[in-house]
């Protein structure tokens, strides 16, 4: 079920965001996130934007949430979209079912723009944002440094 984010779930949040710190690019940071800074980045997010998890049998499997995509008051009805699923889960339309729920909810918040930024390659993240309509506005080469190699970056956007 997908439900809204609460401080209870960040422990289990965690787990799943550090496995891609360590394991993949999906994210730049470098070194595993200790409790109390991820609490308070989980915090702030939940302060201001829809955060959602996808629980089963008690076990959160995935979370999306959106985010500032820049600090400047122009950019106040453009947000960045995230969902990260727990490895192991993946075909079973976790990060669709939470999409589905953030993008409703961000409509409902009259947001203009959503952009995905995704590290590249990344088929899976790609077929996901562009299965809800987003399109690809950008690629940046090599701007990201991780696992000794120069990571590219995309950006899909939707306008709702």
């Amino acid at each position: 079920m997908i439900r809204r984010f609460e401080i209870e779930d960040t422990q289990q949040l965690l787990d799943i965001y550090n496995y891609y710190v360590l394991n993949s690019t999906a994210t730049f940071d470098d070194i595993e996130l200790d409790i109390e800074t991820f609490s308070e980045k989980l915090s702030l997010i939940n302060r201001d934007y829809p955060f959602l998890v996808f629980e089963d049998n008690n076990q959160l499997l995935g979370y999306s949430y959106g985010s500032k995509f820049r600090p400047k008051p122009a950019y106040n009805k453009t947000v960045e979209a995230t969902v990260y699923i727990k490895n192991g889960n993946f075909g079973k339309q976790i990060g669709s079912h939470l999409y589905t729920e953030l993008l409703r909810l961000l409509k409902l918040e009259n947001y203009h723009v959503v952009l995905g930024v995704l590290t590249l390659p990344n088929e899976g993240s790609v077929k996901l944002h562009e299965k809800f309509g987003f399109t690809q506005v950008a690629h940046l080469k090599q701007v990201g440094f991780k696992f000794g190699n120069w990571q590219d970056v995309g950006f899909w956007q939707l306008n709702l």
